[in-house]
């Protein structure tokens, strides 16, 4: 399949691209909350790593279409901090919805 081919049939808005690195002794971890994070709003993604060497880099992917959209919530999410995290997971706990 050539250049044009792919435009026109949209498949390189499907291609999967690196949303987050994590590295370290806590890069499973993080990139588990991400990916949750991320399918909570409803974008998909995927985490590319070896859970045999932990110690090793973890991403996660979304589609391309995604991307600005998943670099925002996770940007967000940062700027909000723990704090609102905890908020957010009691809230669902509690079955209440945030601005009703």
């Amino acid at each position: 399949m050539d250049e044009q081919e792919i435009q026109e049939n949209g498949s390189e808005e499907l291609d999967l691209v690196t949303v987050f690195e994590g590295a370290g002794a806590t890069n499973e971890m993080e990139a588990l909350s991400v990916k949750s994070l991320l399918e909570a709003n409803g974008i998909e993604a995927v985490i590319i790593g070896d859970a045999v060497l932990p110690n090793l880099q973890e991403d996660v992917r979304v589609p391309r279409q995604d991307l600005n959209r998943a670099q925002k919530i996770i940007a967000d999410a940062l700027a909000a901090g723990p704090t609102a995290a905890l908020e957010a997971e009691i809230e669902s706990e509690n079955g209440e919805t945030s601005g009703a």
